[in-house]
């Protein structure tokens, strides 16, 4: 060890390279590291199941998965989840649908970019990303959503919905229940 009282963090101090705060590294590593580990897979497994969909049923065509239980239904929604704004005029529907879907994933993009570390904050925003962006993806290219999970049981039925649809429910959960022990959590300090 040199003389003068120079210890490992003198040393470390002197060779630290210029460049951004370690925080905002952090966060940027953090908001990429969601976006490809939760919200790209969603991404493609939303979009490869709607297309081998569209691709191998028929429209309205029910497949029994497990009878009186699950089907395969390609069905096309054109307004949001359980059919919200289906009475609007096309125009306006299309519009207020794009334009609520893309206020959503740039609030989302934001929400995942403040993110410190991992937690299951981040990683429900990530499944709600990727399921806005399945869903905004299918409003361009074909102006509605394709849905094709039917959960039923005789006589009563769950709306048709999708996986994006399924990644979104699941991602507002999380937020939920973190936002439920926070709370349990702040209250009982």
């Amino acid at each position: 060890m040199p003389c003068g009282g120079g210890g490992p963090e003198r040393v470390s101090e002197a060779l630290s390279f210029p460049g951004p705060p370690a925080q905002s590294v952090s966060r940027w590593r953090t908001m990429w590291l969601m976006l490809a580990t939760v919200t790209a897979p969603v991404l493609i497994a939303d979009q490869a199941s709607k297309l081998y969909v569209a691709s191998h049923l028929q429209l309205y065509r029910s497949i029994p998965i497990v009878p009186h239980l699950f089907d395969l239904t390609y069905t096309l929604n054109p307004g949001a989840a359980f059919s919200l704004f289906v009475s609007l005029p096309p125009e306006v529907r299309s519009g207020l649908l794009f334009t609520i879907t893309a206020i959503a994933i740039v609030v989302l993009i934001v929400l995942l970019g403040q993110a410190r570390e991992l937690s299951w904050g981040s990683v429900g925003f990530a499944l709600i990303l990727g399921g806005a962006l399945g869903n905004l993806i299918d409003r361009v290219v074909r102006g509605r959503v394709i849905d094709f999970i039917r959960l039923h049981y005789y006589g009563w039925s769950y709306p048709v919905f999708n996986l994006a649809d399924s990644a979104i429910t699941i991602g507002v959960a999380i937020l939920l229940f973190e936002a439920l022990g926070t709370a349990r959590h702040t209250q009982a300090d």
